[in-house]
């Protein structure tokens, strides 16, 4: 009772705080700019609610100090159930008249004709949320978390409530919001009135789903390119990448460590920075092309522009992820199966046909997918290489900053985007549902992989060996182009791109002065970078903990919610970010916040899903050993869950980084000249024709990134399960213990 007294206690004195000694609206520099004090209390841009209830006519925040009060009175109720029940309705309550009250009222006054029937005209509105309204927020989730644990939800855990509640909340502001905003803005006019003429006239479009190739026309529309593009990329990575895995798990090719080595780059280069390599090889000016022309006498082509390049620069980016997806999965097949198989006399192609192949369903099945929707999302290869084809991610991005600034032909666009890639995931899970493809169990399995047939062998090895040796030649134009003054026109070496980019000089003080012109965008990117990793880490591992250690009504929702996110692409988060985050109740963009929260939210499943893995293998006994000792839900997590949680710590660290600087597709549209990315940079000298300085700077932040990687290894650790006669260990020791299990792929 003393215990659940203190965090109600804390809760309600930051609540009374957010109401009376923080801005209740957003402020136009900042927070933590503190330019606000000058003015503060008695500006109405930076009053807090008490005074802008008082003194500035906005009576509808009476209302929710009203609820915080009946917080306080249930504090006081000694039943436990009865108080559980206030804080549920007060907390409940809060939560859903703060975003009512911050949708239904904007600038100007009542955002919907009925808000103002039934109430009348507001003399005033109301800017975006600031912090003393999210803070109040939270306040509100706690109240309700704190309610549900007091009448025994979760059997009373008041932390494990409150990080259902919280991810919940996020989830829906920071996933569904933007994305139900997005389809609002699809039947909105540009004063927001509802306005379905831009929908009817965008859907029917002929320029999107015309089929004129087909009859023998010029070209089909931007839909169904995008389509078949994505079909084609998602068939040739989930091949390549077999192949991949085939040579490096059942051959005895001699590079398998050079192999590995080739899946890790295309993880940490920038995604358009393979399109521009094979610019300099295949363009009008690259060597190859100027090769060949004058060997045959003949006009540089323009073959590379078009579906076609787009289509390599796509197979080279994703092949290595659907490497890393089958190489486990490959590596997984029992070997005593292909063993039966053949006692009962099958020969090695029928086996790995009949046998293996179909064992190796669900991860062909998760490469497929994850190129799919990476295809479908992909900007900067259809950028430097689409030419006059685009594809609906371009689209989009002209539809909103071009000459056309339709952002309703940008919500049709992006909607039949998220058509198609939720059409994907879903058919993937109803495909896999149902079946069972577990070959590891608790019994020991020594036998040996088979052979692959000798047809086969020569066939991945004759796809495998040539596809290195492109791929190495394109690494190595990336990082020539850097070095030389004019690609295909002055071919001297020089160092003067690095130069112009991360030049360093004197001030008059003294002081260094950053003058290359990479410096700004180059700060930006790490400080996004680093400060959205540990978040996107720390979101998942907890979200993961939640999945796998309790059980709640709805977790297989919650779940799938969750792994939803991941198939929504880069571009459709990008343009529903633009749309949700724009006006009240929450603006945020041109600041760092969206980029964080962009990155925390799009790259949260992979956190998720690498918990979930490492978490299924820890025996839930160590749980019970530390709750059974009074230890809380937070303390068992803090001392007994993350120390043997390392690799799945630093898989979601290294892998959030990464993809926080990579990212390409949704920052495009969230970029702002105060926070630029690097990408969106470096797209912007592409645009302009500077391939050298792009070059360089790509070049650079790979190795800032592997660095990064080492600290992160370093810092983070690795897990030690190691049998010793000491008290401190003994849970570890319980891990030789615990039951093998693998739960089934979907």
């Amino acid at each position: 009772m003393t215990h659940s007294n203190r965090r109600l206690d804390i809760a309600l004195l930051v609540g009374i705080a957010a109401l009376i000694l923080l801005p209740w609206y957003r402020i136009e520099g900042g927070l933590f700019g503190l330019g606000w004090l000058s003015s503060f209390p008695g500006d109405p841009a930076s009053a807090p609610a008490i005074l802008q209830i008082a003194q500035h006519g906005r009576w509808w925040l009476a209302i929710l100090v009203a609820l915080l009060v009946l917080g306080g009175f249930a504090r006081l109720l000694p039943n436990a159930l009865r108080r559980g029940a206030l804080l549920v309705w007060a907390g409940g309550l809060g939560v859903f008249l703060l975003a009512l009250q911050g949708l239904a009222i904007n600038f100007s006054g009542w955002s919907w004709t009925i808000s103002e029937t039934l109430f009348g005209a507001l003399a005033d509105g109301q800017p975006s949320m600031g912090a003393g309204a999210v803070l109040t927020g939270v306040v509100f989730v706690l109240m309700f978390s704190f309610g549900l644990a007091d009448r025994g939800v979760m059997k009373g855990d008041a932390f494990v409530v409150g990080a259902i509640s919280i991810l919940i909340v996020l989830v829906t502001i920071f996933v569904f919001y933007p994305v139900g905003s997005m389809f609002v803005g699809a039947f909105q006019s540009f004063d927001g009135s509802f306005n379905p003429d831009g929908f009817v006239s965008n859907i029917q479009d002929s320029s999107i789903w015309s089929l004129d190739c087909v009859v023998g026309g010029d070209r089909c529309g931007v839909a169904w390119r995008t389509l078949w593009l994505a079909i084609l990329t998602a068939s040739g990575a989930t091949l390549l990448g077999l192949c991949f895995a085939l040579v490096a798990t059942r051959t005895r090719f001699p590079f398998k460590k050079g192999l590995r080595l080739l899946t890790i780059l295309p993880i940490i280069t920038p995604p358009f920075v393979v399109g521009l390599a094979l610019t300099l090889l295949f363009g009008r000016a690259g060597v190859v092309t100027q090769t060949v022309a004058s060997i045959l006498g003949t006009e540089p082509g323009r073959w590379l522009y078009g579906l076609t390049g787009i289509w390599i620069a796509q197979v080279l980016s994703f092949t290595p992820i659907s490497f890393l997806v089958l190489i486990g999965v490959v590596e997984g097949v029992s070997p005593s199966m292909e063993e039966a198989s053949q006692t009962l006399r099958a020969n090695r192609w029928r086996t790995f046909w009949r046998v293996s192949l179909p064992l190796m369903k669900p991860g062909l099945a998760n490469a497929f997918l994850i190129a799919f929707i990476e295809s479908m999302a992909d900007f900067g290869n259809p950028m430097v290489l689409g030419g006059s084809h685009g594809v609906l991610s371009t689209e989009i991005f002209f539809a909103v900053v071009g000459s056309q600034n339709d952002p309703s032909r940008a919500a049709v666009l992006a909607m039949i985007l998220l058509l198609f890639t939720m059409s994907a995931f879903i058919a993937q899970r109803f495909w896999l549902s149902g079946k069972s493809f577990a070959t590891v169990t608790g019994k020991g399995d020594s036998g040996a992989h088979i052979a692959l047939p000798r047809g086969l062998a020569i066939a991945v090895h004759a796809v495998v060996i040539p596809w290195m040796i492109f791929t190495i030649v394109v690494y190595a134009m990336i990082l020539f182009g850097g070095f030389v003054r004019t690609w295909g026109l002055d071919n001297t070496l020089t160092i003067e791109h690095y130069i112009s980019a991360f030049s360093i000089g004197w001030r008059d003080d003294g002081g260094l002065a950053w003058t290359g012109v990479a410096w700004n965008s180059f700060w930006t990117t790490m400080e996004i970078a680093l400060i959205s990793a540990p978040l996107t880490a720390a979101v998942g591992l907890l979200t993961a903990y939640l999945i796998v250690r309790q059980k709640f009504v709805g977790r297989n929702l919650f779940e799938f919610a969750l792994m939803m996110s991941f198939a929504i692409p880069g571009t459709v988060i990008g343009i529903s970010y633009i749309m949700a985050f724009n006006l009240p109740p929450l603006e945020m963009t041109g600041t760092a916040l969206i980029l964080v929260a962009c990155f925390v939210f799009r790259n949260m499943p992979v956190g998720v899903r690498g918990g979930v893995a490492a978490m299924s293998q820890l025996d839930k006994s160590l749980d019970e050993a530390s709750l059974t000792l009074r230890a809380d839900s937070f303390r068992t997590i803090r001392k007994i869950i993350l120390p043997l949680l390392r690799p799945a710590i630093t898989a979601a660290l290294v892998y959030s980084f990464v993809r926080a600087i990579t990212s390409i597709s949704a920052v495009i549209f969230l970029v702002s000249a105060q926070y630029n990315m690097s990408t969106a940079y470096i797209v912007g000298l592409v645009e302009n024709g500077e391939y050298g300085i792009a070059i360089a700077y790509a070049s650079a932040l790979i190795v800032v990134m592997v660095v990064v990687i080492l600290v992160f290894q370093l810092f983070v650790g690795e897990r030690r399960l190691r049998r010793e006669n000491r008290v401190e260990i003994a849970a570890p020791a319980a891990i030789a213990s615990a039951p093998i299990r693998q739960e089934k792929t979907a």
